[in-house]
């Protein structure tokens, strides 16, 4: 743990027993940093923490003072309960219309897929890109098919086994970000008409994909803190036959949710014993919020009936559009799917990202994101928690960087999602994460752009419009 969560962690036990008090004024910035031998960026850090989860304030001219701390009324949302039917899926023009809202720059991006840009080390990467695009090798542009290319795929190959999980160069097929891994391995053990069993909620994503290949969706209960309901995907797994499972183990979008360990091997355990594909999306693994990252499906997997994907999209690199599959027994089938529709990712972004990598700064913007990311979804929750109406329940994901908010009463998210479109604010209703209607009074908020002094207000904003 860094040197100011450390601190920040013990000021917040001080307060949490009373220790310290409520108005009660905490050392200046510089007196800390004298008398615990911290410096004083770290100690600013910690205190801006405190403020941010609401445990201290800061006042003009007097210093940082703890702060009477309102009843948390915020319970994490109920788990989910789909009817266990195979649904046909027609999303495509919802989730082209919320596509649609976020592209323009004058919009609040609470209903964004993607952090803010301005988090990630992208004058460095422009500056590996220009450095490996003049040294590029003009054979490189017509021998780095899929595959991909050998170096980038052992750096990545080199990153899992530093976090202990097993996979192997030769066991990579790199792609145009994680979507296209995701349908490459879906495309590799399916055929139009089969039933795939997804969360519920799931990434709309999912539910275009299948759409686009034609088939069915069979939605099973998932908690908004623990992920999917083995119990109940043993129940579908049994009565549906599906082709193939997909779901995200860690940090699920839309959720937050994740998967304990102890039962990521009963997952892959189970769907071993009945022969069925797992197709994990593990695109925010790198941002947990803990010491160490949570171990993937995959590293569980001793038959090669996991099918891993993930990217740099997310904590790194979105626009260069490099993501990865460890499709296990698939891998020759993805291979051969990717050659068939792209050849290869673009050739200049892989070696980019070999230079950015090998630099070794990468582990150290990652530290740095997630403590941004940690620091905003506490802010966030403070400010959801201060505007929106008694009833609201919220997660509290310990990953990733959306929040899952269930609404009271019989509000209905797509009406205000576009009272709030008028505003200039962007959302994703709930309604986007189901093959039906659910989770109509639900809502998915990126709390990824801290970076945006309009964030904070526009949840102000949302507050004035439910209370209307």
């Amino acid at each position: 743990m860094t040197l100011y969560k450390r601190y920040a962690d013990e000021l917040a036990h001080l307060i949490a027993q009373g220790t310290l008090r409520v108005d009660e004024r905490l050392p200046s910035v510089r007196e800390a940093s004298r008398r615990r031998g911290l410096s004083e960026m770290t100690v600013l850090r910690a205190y801006h923490r405190l403020e941010a989860r609401g445990l201290i304030v800061a006042r003009p001219r007097s210093g940082y003072f703890v702060q009477a701390q309102r009843q948390r009324l915020l319970p994490k949302p109920q788990l989910s309960a789909p009817p266990p039917l195979a649904t046909a899926v027609d999303k495509g023009e919802q989730i082209h219309a919320l596509l649609s809202a976020i592209r323009q720059p004058r919009i609040v991006p609470l209903g964004s897929a993607f952090p803010s840009p301005r988090l990630l080390p992208l004058k460095a990467l422009h500056g590996a890109l220009n450095r490996s695009v003049r040294r590029l090798d003009p054979l490189r542009t017509v021998i780095d098919l899929s595959p991909g290319n050998p170096e980038l795929r052992r750096l990545i190959a080199l990153r899992y086994r530093g976090d202990g999980i097993a996979i192997d160069a030769d066991d990579l097929v790199i792609t145009d970000g994680a979507l296209e891994a995701l349908n490459l391995c879906l495309q590799a053990v399916t055929r139009p008409g089969d039933t795939v069993i997804l969360e519920s909620p799931t990434f709309y994503a999912a539910l275009q994909a299948l759409e686009r290949l034609h088939l069915k969706a069979v939605e099973v209960p998932t908690d908004p803190e623990t992920g999917i309901d083995l119990d109940a995907l043993d129940t579908a797994v049994r009565r549906h036959r599906p082709a193939a499972v997909w779901l995200m183990t860690s940090f699920q979008n839309p959720l937050g949710a994740s998967v304990p360990e102890w039962r990521r091997q009963a997952l892959v355990q189970l769907l071993a014993g009945h022969g069925v594909p797992l197709i994990e999306d593990d695109v925010y693994g790198e941002l947990y919020y803990g010491a160490t990252r949570p171990k993937p499906a995959k590293a569980c997997d001793a038959e090669g009936l996991v099918l891993h994907c993930a990217s740099f999209s997310k904590c790194l690199a979105p626009g260069y559009r490099i993501g990865w599959a460890a499709p296990g027994r698939w891998t020759a089938a993805v291979e051969r799917l990717k050659l068939g529709s792209s050849l290869s990712a673009a050739v200049p972004s892989q070696l980019a990202l070999v230079d950015y990598l090998a630099g070794g700064n990468y582990s150290r913007h990652l530290r740095q994101l997630r403590d941004t990311l940690s620091s905003a979804r506490d802010a966030m929750i403070e400010a959801i928690q201060l505007h929106f109406p008694p009833g609201t329940r919220v997660t509290r994901p310990d990953g990733g960087y959306f929040l899952w908010l269930e609404l009271p009463g019989d509000i209905d998210t797509r009406a205000l999602q576009q009272a709030a479109l008028a505003r200039d604010i962007s959302l994703a209703p709930g309604a986007l994460f189901s093959a039906r209607e659910d989770f109509r009074h639900c809502l998915r908020i990126n709390y990824g752009h801290p970076d945006d002094p309009r964030v904070l207000p526009a949840i102000a904003t949302l507050g004035a419009l439910l209370a209307g």
